[in-house]
């Protein structure tokens, strides 16, 4: 017996969707690393309060696994440090 195609495709659709979210967690655990090495450095006096904000997003998305709210929170974070 086959597995339906509808039932295929949603079983591939949640495997895919898995591995993005390990992903995007990956990826937003090593922004607040990268946010975090910035802020020890000597930054820019008007990116501070941005990259402390950005930080503060960034760790509370982190823990309600908001992956994609994070990343954008490390996105910010990169846009305060372009000169």
């Amino acid at each position: 017996m086959r597995a339906p195609p509808v039932l295929a495709f949603s079983v591939l659709l949640v495997l895919g969707s898995v591995a993005a979210h390990a992903d995007d967690k990956a990826a937003c655990v090593e922004g607040i690393a990268m946010i975090k090495a910035e802020l020890a450095k000597p930054a820019p006096e008007a990116a501070q309060p941005k990259l402390n904000k950005a930080l503060r997003v960034a760790e509370r998305e982190l823990g309600e696994g908001e992956f994609d709210e994070c990343l954008d929170a490390v996105g910010d974070a990169r846009r305060a440090l372009k000169p």
